[in-house]
């Protein structure tokens, strides 16, 4: 009965080896579903999303090295230019292609902006569009490293092509050699030793394409099944190796009973993979009375794991789509902030943090289903693009503005420079006070400039005011000596008073004369001058001459006083007295001649006529000093 089996087998062998192309050497996967036991494609959907990892997988030969995304968005032409260029030399291509993508859409975004700039400058000026062109060198660094990128990727995945074929070519002989083994079998025991050759040849191969994995391990794994049952070798040898493989199943089993309590579902998922790697391609088939047993107890166990796997998606899609609405919340803070457009500096820099706030809240919420994620990530993008451009745009404007800042103040330098040296004490200190105050209103200037302007208009500004108070140190001296002679002068006058019986009006103009010729005291000790006045007033009290002309001496002395300590503000308020007083005398003249003229039938010799006659010249005496005051005051030069 084996023998005639054998027989059926051996035909089947001749007419599959007769096959020289490389798809039909692969058996057909219908035809193995019915000859293989625990190699059969699995009827569960868990298996079958395991067999397709691993397809995936076994293909898969990139770095999974990641590279820290920057962002691309919020760097120059310049800068992007420069990143790529790193990124090209530097790093493997099949590490760098998401990096590249954002690199190349943030840069022609950039650069299609600027030549509309271009184009609308080049129409301002009166160029006809046909005619338009504009090249930049950093346009042609750009194609340079994206050509290099792409000749460096595509010979990447040209060699995986390659490579990947060169495998499943090795693959496809080794399984002709199984084949060709189990004709010629004839019971040996050395053909044993010549199938653990095979299998360690099998799996020194590497990956082979997605799509001929499982097809080729199925074939290949059907022809060890046949080897195992149908040729006639030692008994002992193939017991013991299924008692091997049996043991070994059985330890996977129990690594995948202990994946199936972990909390980490994706951590499970992946080592359920690699023992399902290790069940297919390191073990070999056990005894048929225990095929069908051990891989429905490993099937239910993957089942087990992949249906927690399953409900742990659908409640992480279930999260994925209320991420949407907090994703699209954070883009429409995002929106509001990129119309605010502020006026000030400090303000843009408080919305850049805001910004930076919103992208860290962007990211914190998780991930959105696979159909949405583009959507949203270019609306995330495009808002923060708008925000960008207004922020771009604003410091843009501000970097004109402070160019012209700068101009205003180099030429508050230029003025400042001019008057450092000038001993016009004070005229060039009331100039150099404005200049200081215009400095302050003007805005900023170009960082790179700011500290040496700085210290330019504070060097010329100081060089003047350290000469300024080391002359007003030496006029102090000299002014603490005036007040000393004076303080010893008024002593002379007063006892010169009180021996005389009368001064005269001489002698009291000499008094002011000479205490003239002594000149200015210091502001804080002016009370000498006020001292002076008074013993003045005392004098011109008692002395019986013309009252209009001491009202005048006093007059001048005062004024002359004021001149003295250079107080245009006493100057100016006495200058309005003056003016208000010769008013009001005006006036009172006025309405004593109103009241005459209301006066009817009345001769002149009326004693109410008299003394309203006496009254006005009184008054019209006194305007004559007042106006010979104001006389006074306008010859003067303050």
């Amino acid at each position: 009965m084996l023998d005639e089996k054998n027989d059926n087998l051996s035909n089947e062998v001749d007419n599959t080896s007769q096959e020289k192309d490389q798809e039909n050497t692969m058996m057909n996967s219908e035809q193995v579903q019915e000859n293989v036991s625990e190699a059969e494609v699995p009827t569960n959907a868990a298996v079958e999303e395991i067999s397709e990892k691993l397809a995936e997988e076994a293909q898969d030969t990139e770095e999974k090295q990641e590279i820290e995304m920057q962002d691309y968005d919020a760097m120059s032409l310049e800068q992007l230019v420069d990143a790529l260029e790193k990124l090209v030399k530097n790093h493997p291509v099949q590490m760098i292609s998401k990096h590249v993508n954002a690199i190349k859409n943030s840069f022609n975004s950039k650069f299609g902006a600027l030549l509309e700039e271009k184009k609308k400058q080049f129409l301002a000026e009166g160029g006809n569009i046909i005619d338009f062109h504009y090249s930049s060198p950093l346009k042609m660094n750009f194609n340079v490293a994206m050509g290099s990128y792409r000749e460096k990727r595509d010979a990447h995945y040209q060699a995986i092509e390659k490579r990947l074929n060169d495998n499943l070519k090795l693959r496809l002989e080794t399984i002709e050699e199984l084949k060709n083994l189990v004709e010629e079998a004839h019971g040996e025991k050395n053909m044993f030793n010549d199938f653990q050759k095979i299998q360690e040849k099998w799996k020194s191969i590497g990956p082979v394409p997605k799509d001929k994995y499982n097809n080729t391990w199925q074939t290949y794994h059907f022809h060890v099944e046949r080897f195992y049952d149908l040729l006639h070798i030692s008994n002992d040898l193939r017991d013991l190796d299924f008692k091997h493989n049996l043991e070994e199943k059985r330890k996977l089993i129990e690594k995948a009973k202990g994946l199936s309590e972990l909390d980490d579902i994706n951590e499970a998922f992946k080592g359920l993979q690699e023992l399902h790697r290790v069940w297919k391609e390191d073990i070999g088939p056990v005894s048929r009375e225990h095929r069908e047993e051990i891989w429905q107890e490993f099937s239910n166990i993957t089942k087990g794991i992949h249906d927690k796997r399953h409900e742990y998606y659908k409640n992480l899609k279930q999260s994925f789509e209320e991420n949407i609405d907090k994703k699209l919340e954070v883009i429409g803070k995002i929106k509001e902030l990129a119309s605010e457009n502020p006026s000030s500096h400090s303000d843009w820099q408080e919305n850049i943090q805001k910004l930076e706030a919103l992208r860290e809240d962007f990211f914190k919420i998780g991930s959105v289903p696979k159909a949405r994620n583009e959507e949203i990530w270019n609306l995330f993008k495009e808002a923060t693009r708008s925000f960008n451009h207004s922020k771009n745009l604003f410091y843009k404007n501000i970097k004109s503005e402070q160019q012209e800042n700068l101009t205003k103040k180099l030429a508050l330098i230029e003025e400042a420079v001019a008057l450092k040296d000038s001993e016009d004490w004070q005229s060039t200190t009331e100039k150099l006070k404005k200049i200081q105050s215009d400095w302050k209103k003007i805005g900023h200037v170009p960082r790179k400039h700011s500290d040496k302007i700085w210290k330019d208009f504070k060097d010329a500004c100081n060089h003047f005011f350290n000469r300024l108070r080391e002359n007003q140190d030496e006029d102090n001296k000299k002014q603490l000596e005036v007040f000393n002679k004076k303080k010893e002068y008024l002593e002379k006058i007063k006892a010169e008073i009180a021996a005389s019986e009368k001064i005269t009006l001489d002698r009291a103009k000499e008094f002011i004369n000479d205490w003239r010729t002594f000149g200015k005291v210091p502001q804080n000790l002016r009370h000498i001058d006020i001292k002076f006045n008074k013993v003045l007033d005392k004098v011109f009290n008692e002395i019986s001459e013309d009252r209009n002309e001491f009202e005048m001496v006093k007059f001048r002395n005062l004024v002359d006083s004021y001149l003295e300590q250079n107080d245009t503000r006493k100057l100016n308020n006495e200058i309005m007295f003056v003016r208000k007083r010769i008013d009001e005398i005006t006036k009172e003249i006025q309405q004593l001649e109103n009241n005459i003229n209301f006066i009817s039938n009345v001769s002149e010799d009326n004693p109410l006529i008299k003394n309203v006659r006496r009254n006005i010249a009184k008054h019209q005496d006194h305007l004559k000093i007042w106006k010979s005051k104001l006389a006074y005051i306008r010859t003067l030069d303050y």
